[in-house]
This record gives C-alpha cells, structure tokens and sequence, in this order.
C-alpha cells in the first residue's frame, strides 16, 4: 500500500466518524437546557430604574442625618 491510499482510507473512516458523531449529538439534545447562566437577549435587559428628585432629596436628608449621628459618637482611644 502507499502513503496515497492510507490516507484515502483515513478520510474516509474520519468521515464516517465525524457522521456518527454528529448523529449521537443530535439524538443527545432533548431539549435541555445546559448548566450555567442563560444568555441575555436584547428584548429581555432590564431597564434601570431613575430616582425621582424628591426620592433623591429625601435619601440625601437621610444619609446626612446618618452621617451626622455617627460622627457625633465618642470614638474609642487608640493607644
């Protein structure tokens, strides 16, 4: 035999496994969805939410009133 017609042969068995292959995968995919996070579609991104001004006011009155309650707390001494 020459070099020509092995790989002739091996072509055509890696054809036929390459369609076997393809035939397994195929009757393997029932459906189910595979592990991990689904891809996100443009139609399904969240939009994100705006804070009103008087909800941005009332948070920004909070966090200052917060702030101003910590601050006024004795701290504990280094040494």
């Amino acid at each position: 035999m020459d070099i020509n017609s092995i790989l002739g042969e091996l072509r055509t068995e890696r054809d036929r496994i390459d369609r076997a292959i393809s035939a397994l995968e195929a009757v393997n995919s029932t459906g189910q969805r595979k592990a991990g996070r689904p891809p996100r579609a443009a139609a399904t991104r969240r939009r994100r939410r705006r804070m009103s001004p008087a909800a941005r006011r009332k948070l920004s009155r909070l966090l200052k009133e917060r702030w101003a309650a910590g601050k006024m707390k004795p701290r504990a001494k280094r040494t």
